[in-house]
């Protein structure tokens, strides 16, 4: 396998888990990091041994020793760093959101498609073993046909009205919360083990908290409070809370949620497939087991284990069973699929992977959500998706 040169704009909390990703492949040197000063990259650098530190990122796509740059900035700068990116022809892994709007992920897909470079973004969840292996089965015809898909993305990181993140202002996070930050991943997800495109969503969004206390000084994302910062009182615009109607292209119907203010919940992410023959459904939280529904026989719990799941999906799992693998894993067989593909010089137009989500994927994420917030603003009325 050739060797690759990676180089990441943004170190901040996903950051890291994309050097993490990249070193276990064995094959990728992490050449340099970009930050927002010349001070911040030399220690973040130094921190995460990464050779090269830059002040910006335009000086770390014209080092020529980076083949691929890995995007793990906040919404706002992803379409400015994706799209310097493709004009250097550097391969592009993008965290989602693809881009703030739908049109700027359109233009995004188009420039990388005109480019011929490689392009991904990261639907981290599409690498669980169990999640390989529910898609397998659905496309093989295991539960029949998909009638009803429906399941919910909630978490409590922003239950109280001192919890506060960038996510929640527009002009960096996007005009949306829930739904761009973690219902994306659950329409991608709920798409992928299906098989099935959403055509059509009725959404309602809700902001339930309505004010929040923005602390003056810094905090990193995820972070809790000490209760000793001073704060500002600012509106928020942006829903924390969201219910969706779905209509599919098959004809199945479909309902999900996403919150960020259900307490207890850290991060519930799941997806339950009903067939005319039988049910699948996937928990992050127990990502390590797959449910099976029948209604003639027992139920069915299938255990991550390398002699249990499809041949084709073998390649996903890596402990033998009863050995837990866990969110870095499948970040880990995500980061393997596209550099891979990479590696054996395959074009962006040639077959990928299954966990490989690719800036077509992206777009297709921001369309629907910008469709379920025009549903959601028309008075909660179905409304299609514009691919």
């Amino acid at each position: 396998m050739k060797r690759i040169g990676m180089g990441i704009v943004g170190t901040g909390f996903i950051g890291p888990h994309h050097i993490d990703a990249v070193r276990r492949l064995g094959f990728v040197d992490i050449v340099a990091l970009a930050e927002m000063n010349d001070t911040l990259a030399r220690q973040k650098a130094e921190a995460l041994n990464v050779p090269k530190g830059y002040g910006s990122y335009e000086a770390l796509l014209d080092d020529p020793a980076v083949q691929v740059v890995h995007n793990a900035t906040p919404n706002f700068l992803h379409y400015p760093v994706n799209a310097a990116a493709i004009a250097k022809g550097k391969h592009i892994v993008s965290d989602k959101p693809l881009a703030l709007t739908a049109d700027e992920a359109r233009k995004l897909r188009d420039q990388a498609k005109a480019a011929g470079v490689v392009n991904a973004v990261t639907f981290s969840y599409r690498g669980n073993p169990l999640v390989q292996q529910m898609r397998h089965a659905i496309a093989g015809g295991k539960i029949g046909t998909p009638r009803f898909i429906y399941g919910q993305y909630v978490q409590d990181w922003l239950l109280k009205d001192t919890d506060y993140s960038w996510r929640l202002e527009p002009e960096k996070g996007g005009v949306s919360s829930a739904l761009g930050d973690i219902g994306s991943h659950w329409c991608d997800l709920a798409q992928h083990v299906s098989g099935q495109r959403i055509t059509e969503v009725l959404g309602d969004i809700t902001t339930a908290v309505p004010q929040r206390k923005r602390p003056k000084g810094a905090r990193e994302a995820f972070a809790a409070t000490t209760g000793k910062e001073e704060y500002d009182l600012v509106d928020i615009k942006v829903e924390d809370l969201a219910s969706v109607l779905l209509k599919f292209e098959n004809g199945a119907k479909g309902v999900f949620t996403a919150a960020q203010i259900c307490a207890g919940h850290k991060n519930d992410l799941m997806v339950e497939v009903c067939g005319s023959t039988a049910s699948m459904r996937w928990q992050q939280e127990d990502q390590n087991n797959l449910w099976i529904g029948h209604r003639d026989e027992a139920n069915q719990i299938l255990m991550k284990d390398p002699g249990l799941v499809d041949a084709e999906v073998r390649p996903y799992v890596h402990m033998p069973g009863g050995h837990q693998e866990a969110w870095p894993d499948a970040f880990y067989n995500l980061m393997r699929d596209i550099y891979t593909f990479i590696a054996e010089g395959k074009k962006p137009t040639d077959a990928h992977p299954p966990a490989f989500a690719t800036f077509e994927d992206g777009y297709r994420a921001n369309a629907i959500v910008e469709a379920i917030l025009d549903s959601a603003k028309a008075g909660s009325v179905w409304t299609k998706v514009k691919y």
